[in-house]
């Protein structure tokens, strides 16, 4: 039996039609998948390498089908073989929007790409939801138990597991009522297809467009889930006049597309949402290092529980969410010197 870099090395011989390519390895996300960019004279591409795999049924490859088809900008599959869960990519380079943003000298400069950005957006939620051909987005949905778990997931990893904070049973209940309440209200909201993920290093950007990458884990949302993840990025620090301004942004180009839209609503369900997205991404940041050990991202802690602070002003009635921060000693933690 062959093993998986004679597998690999085979491949990529008969998708380039060559066997002078190097491969060098990629920085990867949090999952299992592993990338590497292969370079063949002044061409290159990146490999993703991944468990076998059914093309049709696959996220990645479902809903990478589907936002092409909808004309969002993805990067393009070359060549694949799913029996040994290999695919060749487009290469979209390094240019994230995340050190796009970081090299302007203010968010005016930065302005033009968190246009783009948004560009994209419009066409995940309106175009690529109108579209109603088999894709794995349409088969998931955020609802009241996923909102709940990945709220659930922030309290574990943070209050109990980082911070070693103890909830009494009685105030436990009451969190998890308030967890409930947070998450119902916005399972009501009209679903459009999300991306999950939709921040600042999950956007390339290459020559005059922005790429839309990491979007296997699309499903059905409120549409301020996105805008919650790319205006409230951990990554990057947006002030609240530049978001307002990509908000506004959003909400003009989306105009055509909502029905019956609320103004004070649409904002009322983007602070809501902005408390159960920027926890949950607590929770991310904080499992890396209370579950495996990995420092890397508990620099971005501090930001993003303030985010979900100033969020729950707006809340008293989820007064008990904001004393059990302050309580476990979240806000004045050095999470970085841990």
């Amino acid at each position: 039996m062959l093993d998986k870099d004679q597998v690999v090395q085979i491949f990529l011989e008969k998708a380039l039609k060559n066997s002078s390519f190097k491969i060098l390895p990629l920085a990867g996300d949090a999952s299992t998948r592993k990338y590497y960019r292969v370079v063949l004279d002044n061409t290159s591409w990146v490999l993703m390498s991944w468990d076998p795999f059914d093309p049709i049924k696959y996220p990645f490859t479902s809903v990478l089908e589907h936002f092409h088809q909808s004309h969002v900008h993805v990067p393009q599959i070359v060549a694949m073989s799913p029996t040994d869960g290999l695919v060749l990519l487009e290469d979209l380079g390094d240019l994230t929007l995340e050190r796009k943003f970081w090299e302007q000298q203010n968010p005016e400069g930065a302005f033009l790409f968190y246009k783009l950005a948004i560009d994209e957006l419009i066409k995940i939620h309106f175009e690529a939801t109108k579209n109603k051909k088999p894709c794995t987005a349409f088969d998931i949905e955020f609802n009241v138990e996923k909102f709940v778990w990945e709220m659930n997931y922030g309290k574990d990893n943070l209050i109990k597991g980082v911070l070693n904070f103890t909830l009494n049973d009685k105030v436990d209940l009451e969190i998890q009522n308030v967890f409930h309440k947070i998450s119902t209200e916005l399972h009501l909201q009209p679903k459009f297809i999300s991306h999950r993920d939709y921040h600042s290093r999950n956007l390339m950007i290459k020559l005059d467009k922005m790429y839309v990458i990491d979007f296997q884990d699309a499903r059905m949302g409120p549409i301020q889930y996105d805008l919650v993840s790319l205006i409230k990025d951990s990554y990057v620090d947006i002030t609240e006049d530049f978001g307002e301004k990509i908000l506004n942004y959003y909400l003009q180009a989306a105009k055509s597309n909502l029905k019956n839209f609320s103004e004070e609503e649409f904002y009322h369900i983007y602070e809501l949402q902005s408390i159960q997205r920027c926890f949950k991404a607590c929770g991310s940041f904080a499992s890396f290092f209370h579950q495996r050990q990995d420092r890397r991202y508990l620099k971005y802690l501090s930001g993003t529980l303030k985010k979900v602070m100033k969020s729950l002003t707006a809340f008293p009635e989820y007064k008990v969410f904001s004393d059990i921060i302050i309580d476990s000693g979240a806000l004045e933690k050095k999470f970085d010197l841990l």
